[in-house]
């Protein structure tokens, strides 16, 4: 009996070096209310990949310049990178694991926005809630996609997570 204590105990590190590390980063959900800017829906991914590659980004698509033309119609739009002292002061409304494969869909996604023909951003028909919609529907998610909040970033959220019980704050 005490010899295959033995040998398991000195087998166990070769076991645990033959399993792979569990990759995983972690997709959150913020918006931002009126401040400096108006309402605003964007993503933070972070985590390590199974390659051992560090990820800590996060992406929101917007209009390039804010001024009254986005009343009236369809301006340049981008995909940017919120600076962390605006991702502080924001609301964190959900988080969900993702895979590496999950991940590259993720970032594809963003690039079809990035690419998108100018001009780009609609309030009403390609703003950011509608940027974070589809990653949240890539993730398997329910939205309401009839809902009243395009332009009501919080309130989108909110409508999410009551969609989806299984997501957590």
């Amino acid at each position: 009996m005490k010899l295959r204590l033995y040998i398991v105990v000195a087998l166990l590190p070769l076991f645990l070096a033959a399993v792979p590390a569990q990759a995983q980063v972690s997709v959150s959900f913020y918006s931002h209310e009126f401040g400096e800017n108006f309402p605003h829906a964007f993503f933070v991914m972070k985590g390590k990949l199974e390659s051992g590659e560090t990820v800590d980004t996060s992406f929101g698509f917007t209009a390039v310049n804010i001024s009254p033309g986005i009343l009236w119609g369809s301006v340049k739009g981008e995909v940017a990178t919120p600076k962390p002292k605006y991702i502080a002061n924001s609301n964190r409304h959900f988080t969900v694991t993702v895979e590496d494969s999950k991940y590259r869909q993720i970032l594809e996604l963003v690039n079809k926005w990035r690419n998108i023909p100018q001009k780009s951003y609609s309030l009403n028909k390609r703003n950011c809630v509608h940027f974070v919609s589809e990653v949240i529907a890539l993730l398997g998610y329910r939205f309401n996609r009839d809902t009243g909040f395009w332009k009501k970033p919080r309130s989108f959220m909110e409508e999410v997570l009551s969609l989806n019980p299984r997501l957590k704050k």
